[in-house]
């Protein structure tokens, strides 16, 4: 059985096995359903001499049976002005920055994600070529879908940090022709670490991104790691500072680093605002980035 395929068991077994498990669980509190749409622009020239603007657009639908098991699924939209890059490998698997439920809580939460990153992403960018004679023209549709399971293995305690694995696909329904996805399924797993000391919380995430193998571009498996700290400001506010890295997921890339500074508001008891805007460190990084998105629990 190829990687691929075990993998794929795996996760649908192991999501399954977690259904079962936590069906007969009591939900204290949370949303049983959260949906978002959210809108991101990140531009340059990713060391290649043609600058690429690209938007994407996710839209995420989170479902959580129980109080420890959720699942997101995420559809995008993506633009981009240029085939110099390709969108696919640019945003990575989980696609866009601001991808995931809002609660810090959640199975994915936004400010965490695989990198690029990605969430994401959309942020995370990478100097991958592979472009076509027409450099200049336009490219927009479908993204690649992204399917995640988390599970909340460890609650958050007094002195012990919330511990969250998870795993995703992403499914290449992006049109490979118009460089928009690699046409090839990725698979990962990662860790989040999320802990509240008063009213500082801060998170950590380290994750592995297992690529498809493509006969176009020389696509690599690569780690990830993200990690970012703030500040609640009364009951609304939340601003952050979040720093995105990961190895380079294709060959001739340079690694990815990312600096980012975000706000999560709560607009009401059942919907809030996200927003960030974020600086590329490495050649294979966007020059910047701006992203806002709005989600709503049922």
């Amino acid at each position: 059985m190829s990687r691929l395929k075990t993998f794929r068991t795996t996760f649908f077994v192991l999501m399954q096995a977690l259904c079962l498990l936590t069906a007969g669980g009591v939900r204290a509190e949370g949303p049983l359903v959260s949906t978002g749409i959210g809108f991101e622009f990140a531009s340059g020239s990713y060391g290649l001499g043609t600058r690429t603007d690209s938007i994407y657009v996710p839209f995420t639908l989170a479902v959580y049976p129980s109080e420890r098991l959720g699942f997101m699924l995420e559809i995008p939209y993506v633009y981009q002005s240029s085939s110099a890059v390709n969108t696919g490998v640019l945003l990575g698997p989980g696609g866009g920055q601001m991808a995931g439920m809002h609660k810090e809580a959640a199975a994915m939460p936004g400010s965490g994600g695989t990198m690029p990153g990605g969430g994401g992403t959309p942020g995370g960018g990478n100097g991958s070529g592979g472009g076509t004679s027409s450099t200049n023209q336009s490219r927009q549709g479908v993204g690649d879908l992204t399917l995640k399971g988390g599970y909340l293995l460890v609650p958050e305690g007094e002195f012990v940090p919330r511990v969250r694995p998870y795993l995703f696909v992403k499914i290449p329904t992006a049109d490979r022709d118009q460089m928009l996805g690699t046409g090839e399924f990725d698979e990962g797993l990662a860790v989040e670490l999320s802990k509240q000391f008063g009213n500082w919380y801060s998170f950590a995430e380290g994750g592995y991104t297992f690529q498809g193998k493509s006969s176009v571009l020389a696509l690599k498996d690569y780690f990830s790691f993200n990690a970012g700290t703030g500040y609640q400001l009364g009951e609304r506010f939340l601003p952050m500072v979040i720093v995105k890295a990961a190895g380079a997921p294709i060959e001739g890339a340079s690694e990815l680093l990312e600096l980012r500074l975000k706000l999560k508001m709560l607009v009401g008891a059942k919907s809030g605002v996200d927003g960030y805007v974020a600086k590329g460190i490495t050649r294979s990084t966007p020059d910047y980035g701006v992203g806002l998105a709005f989600y709503h629990d049922f």
